[in-house]
């Protein structure tokens, strides 16, 4: 199953992530590596929002990973929220739906 977490960021978060970025890219990775995370990063102009798509099967995945990531402890995120997300079309989609033939 598919879940989007979506984190809205703070006005100074280009500032301020200098100092944070190695730390929440190791975080990221070892997500990846677990085979939690599929892809992440922040949208542009502006950077106000990032979107990270997870593959697992319960939230909590998405969920323990906002808790340990150091964005979201140095407040650099100032909100998230986790959204189930039906996939259907795609080789990676979740519930495929192909059209009748």
């Amino acid at each position: 199953m598919h879940f989007l977490m979506f984190y809205d960021l703070a006005p100074d978060y280009l500032e301020r992530r200098s100092q944070f970025r190695e730390a929440h890219l190791k975080h990221a990775w070892d997500a990846v590596a677990r085979g939690e995370l599929l892809l992440g990063g922040a949208t542009a102009d502006p950077a106000d929002l990032a979107v990270l798509l997870f593959e697992a099967e319960s939230p909590q995945v998405a969920q323990r990973f906002a808790e340990a990531d150091p964005y979201v402890q140095q407040g650099l995120v100032t909100a998230y929220r986790i959204r189930a997300w039906t996939t259907v079309v795609g080789k990676e989609a979740s519930t495929p739906v192909k059209p009748a033939a």
